[in-house]
């Protein structure tokens, strides 16, 4: 969420007043994140975020904005895409695809507690299964084929240690994703990249309770167990070192079962999967340091911080007990 196309006022105004959300009052850019240009927007109804999507192109944006707007309709805490007259979901400003969804209450728990990891794992099972009944197809943009075709462009750039490391890595990955097992784990929506600062919580301190999922334009059709990784290897986790907590872990796996069961085989392959989370953002984050954009409020992130997770990964795989 840069900045990399500005956005006056007045373009603004004219976008959010041709949906009917009334006279803009406010706009202000946000400097976190790294794929799109966004900005908080308000009006006297309501607050918004206005998105203009930078990479993704138009024609697969309809997925993302109907996947959020189902989960919402289905009672899950996700922010609502604001149609068009015509029903139109993707919007056009600044000569960029955008989108207007309803911006949710609340701030991230940047250190959270097994209290707020067992809310993420109850939710993400919500989430899941709440997904089950979207009919729309999209295979996830950031798995595999992504990281077989983007891992030579940055080689070039890696010592020779972290070569070897990405390599063999991606080797275990390929002969996972081969195997019976890999082949059997159930695929569904997944949103992909739930991080600490993609989830909203909001309410008294002692009380706080999850008040949004933002961020959806990574999701797309995987193994939900790699959803879990994901959030597992960002919550649950000391984030010096990359080493898993155990006291985080468990209460966000046992919450995620409560909601949705895994299979024996999701539960044989879950270090796996937490490998393979790992390599993910390793990647992605040395593509974007490498080969950075330009954004008046970008700050990429280090790729350091996942090479540590993933070497943590394969010295202490973890499976818990039961």
């Amino acid at each position: 969420m840069a900045v990399y196309t500005e956005v006056s006022v007045d373009e603004a105004s004219g976008l959010l007043e041709r949906l009917g959300l009334g006279e803009l009052t406010a706009l202000q850019g946000i400097a976190s994140g790294i794929e799109n240009t966004n900005y908080f927007a308000s009006t006297a109804q309501q607050h918004w975020v206005l998105t203009l999507f930078e990479r993704l192109p138009r024609e697969e944006l309809p997925y993302y904005l109907h996947l959020m707007l189902h989960l919402s309709q289905a009672g899950l805490p996700v922010p609502q895409p604001q149609a068009s007259a015509d029903g139109e979901l993707v919007h056009s400003l600044a000569g960029k695809p955008a989108a207007v969804v309803s911006r949710v209450p609340g701030q991230p728990v940047l250190a959270p507690e097994p209290v707020h990891c067992a809310q993420l794992g109850a939710l993400l099972g919500r989430m899941h299964r709440a997904a089950e009944s979207f009919e729309w197809r999209k295979p996830h943009g950031r798995g595999l084929a992504w990281w077989e075709a983007t891992l030579p462009q940055i080689l070039p750039h890696v010592t020779a240690d972290e070569s070897d490391l990405l390599r063999s890595e991606l080797r275990f990955q390929q002969a996972l994703a081969a195997s019976a097992a890999g082949r059997a784990l159930p695929v569904g929506h997944v949103h992909a990249d739930l991080f600490r600062d993609n989830v909203m919580f909001d309410g008294a301190d002692g009380a706080l309770q999850i008040s949004g999922l933002l961020d959806f334009y990574f999701a797309g059709q995987d193994a939900m167990l790699f959803d879990v990784a994901v959030c597992i290897n960002d919550w649950c986790i000391d984030l010096e070192n990359g080493r898993l907590l155990e006291d985080r872990a468990e209460p966000l796996l046992r919450a995620y079962r409560a909601e949705r069961e895994l299979a024996h085989g999701e539960w044989r392959l879950l270090p796996g999967m937490l490998r393979a989370a790992a390599l993910r953002f390793w990647i992605s984050r040395l593509w974007d340091w490498y080969m950075p954009r330009s954004a008046s409020l970008l700050t990429p992130k280090s790729p350091a911080h996942f090479e540590r997770v993933l070497r943590e990964r394969i010295d202490n795989p973890w499976l818990p007990a039961s």
